[in-house]
Protein backbone atom coordinates (compact mmCIF):
# COMPACT_ATOMS: atom_id res chain seq x y z
CA UNK A 1 0.00 0.00 0.00
CA UNK A 2 1.40 3.38 -1.03
CA UNK A 3 1.07 6.70 0.81
CA UNK A 4 2.12 10.17 -0.28
CA UNK A 5 3.96 12.59 1.96
CA UNK A 6 0.84 14.76 2.00
CA UNK A 7 -1.35 11.88 3.18
CA UNK A 8 1.14 11.00 5.92
CA UNK A 9 1.48 14.61 7.04
CA UNK A 10 -2.31 15.01 7.18
CA UNK A 11 -2.61 11.84 9.25
CA UNK A 12 0.11 12.89 11.70
CA UNK A 13 -0.66 16.62 11.74
CA UNK A 14 2.86 17.32 10.48
CA UNK A 15 4.49 19.94 8.27
CA UNK A 16 6.06 18.99 4.92
CA UNK A 17 9.45 20.22 3.85
CA UNK A 18 10.02 19.01 0.29
CA UNK A 19 7.89 17.18 -2.28
CA UNK A 20 4.35 16.49 -0.96
CA UNK A 21 3.65 14.05 -3.82
CA UNK A 22 6.53 11.63 -3.16
CA UNK A 23 5.26 8.12 -2.35
CA UNK A 24 6.43 5.38 0.02
CA UNK A 25 5.37 1.77 0.46
CA UNK A 26 7.72 0.51 3.19
CA UNK A 27 9.84 1.53 6.19
CA UNK A 28 13.63 1.63 6.60
CA UNK A 29 16.28 2.56 9.14
CA UNK A 30 17.77 5.96 8.45
CA UNK A 31 21.26 4.55 7.90
CA UNK A 32 19.87 2.02 5.40
CA UNK A 33 17.25 4.24 3.72
CA UNK A 34 16.14 3.30 0.22
CA UNK A 35 13.96 5.10 -2.33
CA UNK A 36 10.28 4.38 -1.76
CA UNK A 37 10.69 3.97 2.01
CA UNK A 38 9.93 6.11 5.05
CA UNK A 39 12.45 6.54 7.85
CA UNK A 40 12.70 8.68 10.98
CA UNK A 41 15.20 10.61 13.09
CA UNK A 42 14.58 11.08 16.80
CA UNK A 43 17.97 10.34 18.38
CA UNK A 44 20.50 13.12 17.68
CA UNK A 45 23.39 10.65 17.49
CA UNK A 46 21.97 9.39 14.18
CA UNK A 47 21.78 12.89 12.67
CA UNK A 48 24.79 12.24 10.42
CA UNK A 49 22.82 9.69 8.40
CA UNK A 50 20.05 12.07 7.37
CA UNK A 51 22.34 13.85 4.91
CA UNK A 52 23.18 10.67 2.96
CA UNK A 53 19.98 8.65 3.46
CA UNK A 54 18.15 7.60 0.29
CA UNK A 55 14.78 7.30 2.08
CA UNK A 56 12.07 9.17 0.22
CA UNK A 57 10.47 10.56 3.40
CA UNK A 58 11.99 11.09 6.84
CA UNK A 59 10.04 11.98 9.98
CA UNK A 60 11.87 14.52 12.15
CA UNK A 61 11.06 16.50 15.26
CA UNK A 62 9.93 20.07 14.67
CA UNK A 63 13.00 21.27 16.56
CA UNK A 64 15.44 19.58 14.12
CA UNK A 65 17.67 22.06 12.30
CA UNK A 66 19.71 20.56 9.42
CA UNK A 67 23.33 21.63 9.14
CA UNK A 68 23.32 21.15 5.36
CA UNK A 69 20.96 20.16 2.54
CA UNK A 70 18.77 17.07 2.95
CA UNK A 71 17.60 15.37 -0.27
CA UNK A 72 14.70 13.50 1.36
CA UNK A 73 11.28 15.03 1.94
CA UNK A 74 10.96 15.85 5.63
CA UNK A 75 7.77 15.69 7.68
CA UNK A 76 8.13 17.70 10.85
CA UNK A 77 6.14 16.41 13.83
CA UNK A 78 6.13 16.93 17.60
CA UNK A 79 7.70 13.51 18.30
CA UNK A 80 9.15 11.51 15.40
CA UNK A 81 9.33 8.24 17.35
CA UNK A 82 5.71 8.39 18.50
CA UNK A 83 4.60 9.36 15.00
CA UNK A 84 6.45 6.38 13.53
CA UNK A 85 4.70 4.08 16.00
CA UNK A 86 1.35 5.58 15.01
CA UNK A 87 2.06 5.02 11.32
CA UNK A 88 3.28 1.47 11.82
CA UNK A 89 0.16 0.66 13.84
CA UNK A 90 -1.98 1.97 10.98
CA UNK A 91 -0.17 -0.22 8.47
CA UNK A 92 -0.40 -3.23 10.78
CA UNK A 93 -4.17 -2.78 11.08
CA UNK A 94 -4.55 -2.92 7.29
CA UNK A 95 -3.06 -6.42 7.12
CA UNK A 96 -5.66 -9.15 6.51
CA UNK A 97 -6.59 -10.98 9.68
CA UNK A 98 -7.38 -14.69 9.79
CA UNK A 99 -10.75 -15.84 11.06
CA UNK A 100 -12.42 -19.20 11.45
CA UNK A 101 -11.82 -22.33 13.47
CA UNK A 102 -9.55 -25.08 12.17
CA UNK A 103 -11.00 -28.59 12.19
CA UNK A 104 -7.62 -29.70 13.52
CA UNK A 105 -8.13 -27.78 16.79
CA UNK A 106 -9.57 -29.56 19.85
CA UNK A 107 -12.32 -27.46 21.42
CA UNK A 108 -14.44 -28.62 24.35
CA UNK A 109 -18.19 -28.54 23.79
CA UNK A 110 -18.70 -26.17 26.71
CA UNK A 111 -16.22 -23.58 25.36
CA UNK A 112 -17.61 -20.31 23.95
CA UNK A 113 -15.84 -18.73 20.99
CA UNK A 114 -17.15 -15.37 19.76
CA UNK A 115 -17.61 -14.28 16.17
CA UNK A 116 -14.63 -13.43 13.98
CA UNK A 117 -12.23 -15.28 16.29
CA UNK A 118 -9.44 -17.36 14.79
CA UNK A 119 -8.37 -20.73 16.15
CA UNK A 120 -5.43 -22.36 14.36
CA UNK A 121 -4.60 -26.06 13.95
CA UNK A 122 -3.41 -28.03 16.97
CA UNK A 123 -4.89 -25.65 19.54
CA UNK A 124 -6.37 -27.09 22.75
CA UNK A 125 -9.30 -25.23 24.34
CA UNK A 126 -10.63 -26.69 27.59
CA UNK A 127 -14.02 -26.77 29.26
CA UNK A 128 -15.93 -23.53 29.88
CA UNK A 129 -13.25 -21.43 28.21
CA UNK A 130 -14.49 -18.11 26.78
CA UNK A 131 -12.78 -16.33 23.88
CA UNK A 132 -13.91 -12.83 22.86
CA UNK A 133 -14.53 -11.20 19.48
CA UNK A 134 -11.71 -10.79 16.98
CA UNK A 135 -9.23 -12.74 19.07
CA UNK A 136 -6.59 -14.99 17.47
CA UNK A 137 -5.22 -18.21 18.93
CA UNK A 138 -2.30 -19.49 16.89
CA UNK A 139 -0.97 -23.03 16.48
CA UNK A 140 -0.06 -25.19 19.48
CA UNK A 141 -1.62 -22.90 22.08
CA UNK A 142 -3.25 -24.44 25.12
CA UNK A 143 -6.08 -22.70 27.00
CA UNK A 144 -7.13 -24.72 30.02
CA UNK A 145 -10.49 -25.12 31.75
CA UNK A 146 -12.29 -21.99 32.92
CA UNK A 147 -9.88 -19.49 31.36
CA UNK A 148 -11.33 -16.29 29.90
CA UNK A 149 -9.84 -14.46 26.93
CA UNK A 150 -11.10 -10.96 26.06
CA UNK A 151 -11.67 -9.24 22.71
CA UNK A 152 -8.93 -8.43 20.19
CA UNK A 153 -6.44 -10.67 21.97
CA UNK A 154 -3.58 -12.37 20.10
CA UNK A 155 -1.98 -15.53 21.46
CA UNK A 156 0.99 -16.45 19.28
CA UNK A 157 2.18 -20.01 18.74
CA UNK A 158 2.87 -22.04 21.83
CA UNK A 159 1.27 -19.79 24.45
CA UNK A 160 -0.04 -21.66 27.51
CA UNK A 161 -2.90 -20.22 29.58
CA UNK A 162 -3.58 -22.30 32.68
CA UNK A 163 -6.99 -22.92 34.25
CA UNK A 164 -9.14 -20.05 35.55
CA UNK A 165 -6.78 -17.31 34.35
CA UNK A 166 -8.28 -14.11 32.92
CA UNK A 167 -6.89 -12.09 30.00
CA UNK A 168 -8.44 -8.71 29.25
CA UNK A 169 -9.07 -6.95 25.94
CA UNK A 170 -6.42 -5.93 23.41
CA UNK A 171 -3.68 -8.08 24.94
CA UNK A 172 -0.81 -9.72 23.05
CA UNK A 173 1.05 -12.79 24.31
CA UNK A 174 4.11 -13.87 22.34
CA UNK A 175 5.31 -17.40 21.66
CA UNK A 176 6.28 -19.53 24.62
CA UNK A 177 4.79 -17.29 27.29
CA UNK A 178 3.04 -19.06 30.17
CA UNK A 179 0.22 -17.53 32.18
CA UNK A 180 -0.76 -19.22 35.43
CA UNK A 181 1.99 -21.75 36.09
CA UNK A 182 2.41 -22.68 39.75
CA UNK A 183 4.07 -20.19 42.05
CA UNK A 184 7.27 -21.36 43.77
CA UNK A 185 5.65 -22.47 47.00
CA UNK A 186 7.24 -25.22 49.10
CA UNK A 187 7.15 -25.75 52.88
CA UNK A 188 10.31 -27.18 54.52
CA UNK A 189 9.87 -30.25 56.70
CA UNK A 190 11.79 -31.57 59.71
CA UNK A 191 13.73 -34.09 57.58
CA UNK A 192 15.01 -31.39 55.21
CA UNK A 193 12.65 -32.17 52.34
CA UNK A 194 9.93 -29.87 50.99
CA UNK A 195 6.18 -30.25 50.71
CA UNK A 196 4.53 -28.49 47.78
CA UNK A 197 1.96 -25.83 48.67
CA UNK A 198 -0.92 -26.03 46.18
CA UNK A 199 -1.29 -22.78 44.25
CA UNK A 200 -5.03 -22.13 44.37
CA UNK A 201 -5.27 -18.62 42.89
CA UNK A 202 -5.07 -17.36 39.31
CA UNK A 203 -3.57 -14.66 37.08
CA UNK A 204 -5.42 -11.58 35.84
CA UNK A 205 -4.10 -9.58 32.91
CA UNK A 206 -6.02 -6.33 32.51
CA UNK A 207 -6.54 -4.58 29.15
CA UNK A 208 -3.75 -3.56 26.75
CA UNK A 209 -1.08 -5.79 28.29
CA UNK A 210 1.73 -7.26 26.19
CA UNK A 211 3.81 -10.25 27.32
CA UNK A 212 7.07 -11.09 25.51
CA UNK A 213 8.27 -14.48 24.30
CA UNK A 214 9.11 -17.09 26.96
CA UNK A 215 8.00 -14.88 29.86
CA UNK A 216 6.18 -16.38 32.82
CA UNK A 217 3.48 -15.02 35.11
CA UNK A 218 2.87 -17.42 38.01
CA UNK A 219 -0.55 -17.94 39.53
CA UNK A 220 -1.21 -16.76 43.08
CA UNK A 221 -1.10 -19.07 46.06
CA UNK A 222 -4.42 -17.51 47.07
CA UNK A 223 -6.16 -14.62 45.32
CA UNK A 224 -4.61 -13.29 42.08
CA UNK A 225 -1.34 -12.30 40.50
CA UNK A 226 -2.37 -9.06 38.76
CA UNK A 227 -0.85 -7.30 35.76
CA UNK A 228 -2.62 -3.94 35.51
CA UNK A 229 -3.70 -2.26 32.29
CA UNK A 230 -1.11 -1.00 29.86
CA UNK A 231 1.80 -3.02 31.26
CA UNK A 232 4.48 -4.07 28.73
CA UNK A 233 6.68 -7.05 29.59
CA UNK A 234 9.70 -8.03 27.50
CA UNK A 235 10.99 -11.53 26.68
CA UNK A 236 12.39 -13.83 29.38
CA UNK A 237 10.79 -12.16 32.39
CA UNK A 238 9.70 -14.01 35.56
CA UNK A 239 6.73 -12.67 37.57
CA UNK A 240 6.19 -14.69 40.74
CA UNK A 241 3.02 -15.54 42.66
CA UNK A 242 0.83 -12.79 44.11
CA UNK A 243 2.84 -10.01 42.46
CA UNK A 244 0.95 -6.89 41.37
CA UNK A 245 2.38 -4.77 38.54
CA UNK A 246 0.95 -1.25 38.36
CA UNK A 247 -0.55 0.46 35.31
CA UNK A 248 1.70 1.33 32.36
CA UNK A 249 4.81 -0.17 33.93
CA UNK A 250 7.44 -1.53 31.53
CA UNK A 251 9.74 -4.45 32.33
CA UNK A 252 12.78 -5.37 30.21
CA UNK A 253 14.28 -8.79 29.54
CA UNK A 254 15.69 -11.15 32.18
CA UNK A 255 14.05 -9.31 35.06
CA UNK A 256 12.73 -11.32 37.99
CA UNK A 257 10.14 -10.18 40.54
CA UNK A 258 9.76 -12.29 43.68
CA UNK A 259 6.49 -13.26 45.30
CA UNK A 260 3.99 -10.76 46.73
CA UNK A 261 5.92 -7.67 45.62
CA UNK A 262 3.74 -4.73 44.57
CA UNK A 263 4.94 -2.34 41.86
CA UNK A 264 3.36 1.08 41.45
CA UNK A 265 2.21 2.83 38.28
CA UNK A 266 4.55 4.00 35.50
CA UNK A 267 7.60 2.16 36.79
CA UNK A 268 10.50 1.17 34.52
CA UNK A 269 12.59 -1.95 35.13
CA UNK A 270 15.60 -2.24 32.82
CA UNK A 271 17.27 -5.54 31.90
CA UNK A 272 18.27 -8.08 34.55
CA UNK A 273 16.68 -6.23 37.47
CA UNK A 274 15.93 -8.44 40.47
CA UNK A 275 13.39 -7.63 43.19
CA UNK A 276 13.10 -9.48 46.49
CA UNK A 277 9.72 -10.60 47.75
CA UNK A 278 7.05 -8.74 49.75
CA UNK A 279 8.27 -5.27 48.68
CA UNK A 280 6.32 -2.09 47.96
CA UNK A 281 7.68 -0.04 45.04
CA UNK A 282 6.46 3.56 44.67
CA UNK A 283 4.93 5.00 41.50
CA UNK A 284 7.33 6.20 38.82
CA UNK A 285 10.37 4.31 40.12
CA UNK A 286 13.05 3.59 37.51
CA UNK A 287 15.57 0.79 38.09
CA UNK A 288 18.69 0.77 35.91
CA UNK A 289 20.05 -2.43 34.37
CA UNK A 290 21.18 -5.19 36.78
CA UNK A 291 19.82 -3.40 39.83
CA UNK A 292 19.18 -5.55 42.89
CA UNK A 293 16.30 -4.43 45.09
CA UNK A 294 16.24 -5.94 48.60
CA UNK A 295 14.09 -3.25 50.24
CA UNK A 296 10.88 -1.35 49.54
CA UNK A 297 11.04 1.99 47.72
CA UNK A 298 8.71 4.51 49.39
CA UNK A 299 9.67 7.76 47.62
CA UNK A 300 8.12 8.01 44.12
CA UNK A 301 9.82 9.03 40.86
CA UNK A 302 13.36 8.02 41.81
CA UNK A 303 16.01 6.60 39.47
CA UNK A 304 17.92 3.82 41.25
CA UNK A 305 20.76 1.51 40.28
CA UNK A 306 23.25 -0.95 41.77
CA UNK A 307 23.04 -3.48 44.56
CA UNK A 308 21.59 -2.60 46.92
CA UNK A 309 19.64 -0.07 44.86
CA UNK A 310 20.78 3.52 45.49
CA UNK A 311 20.10 6.84 43.71
CA UNK A 312 21.69 6.66 40.28
CA UNK A 313 24.03 9.64 40.78
CA UNK A 314 25.41 8.03 43.95
CA UNK A 315 25.86 4.82 41.99
CA UNK A 316 27.85 6.63 39.28
CA UNK A 317 30.09 8.27 41.90
CA UNK A 318 30.64 4.91 43.59
CA UNK A 319 31.50 3.32 40.25
CA UNK A 320 34.25 5.90 39.70
CA UNK A 321 35.71 5.15 43.14
CA UNK A 322 35.47 1.40 42.49
CA UNK A 323 37.33 1.79 39.18
CA UNK A 324 40.16 3.59 40.99
CA UNK A 325 40.45 1.11 43.89
CA UNK A 326 43.72 -0.48 42.68
CA UNK A 327 45.45 2.90 42.60
CA UNK A 328 43.89 3.90 45.91
CA UNK A 329 45.16 0.64 47.43
CA UNK A 330 48.72 1.40 46.28
CA UNK A 331 48.39 4.89 47.75
CA UNK A 332 47.19 3.55 51.11
CA UNK A 333 50.03 1.02 51.25
CA UNK A 334 52.57 3.74 50.41
CA UNK A 335 51.14 6.03 53.11
CA UNK A 336 51.17 3.19 55.62
CA UNK A 337 54.82 2.46 54.85
CA UNK A 338 55.72 6.15 55.16
CA UNK A 339 53.92 6.44 58.51
CA UNK A 340 55.86 3.42 59.83
CA UNK A 341 59.15 5.03 58.72
CA UNK A 342 58.27 8.31 60.43
CA UNK A 343 57.28 6.49 63.66
CA UNK A 344 60.70 4.76 63.71
CA UNK A 345 62.47 8.12 63.34
CA UNK A 346 60.41 9.68 66.13
CA UNK A 347 61.08 6.77 68.45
Amino acid sequence: MEFTAQQIADFLGGEIQGNPSVKVSDFSKIEEGKPGTLSFLSNPKYSQYIYESQASIILVNKTFQPEKEVSSTLIRVEDAYQSLAKLMSLVDQTKPKKTGISPLAFISESAEIAENAYVAPFVYIGEKVKIGKNSSVHANCSIEDGAKIGENVTLYSGVKVYFDCIIGNNCTLHSGSVIGSDGFGFAPTDDGSYNKIPQMGNVILEDNVEIGANSIVDRATLGSTIIRKGVKIDNLVQIAHNVEVGENTVIAAQTGISGSTKLGKHCVLAGQVGLAGHLQIADGTIFGAQTGVPNSVKIPNQVLQGYPAIPVMNFHKSAIVHKNLPELQKLVYAMQKRIEELEKKIN
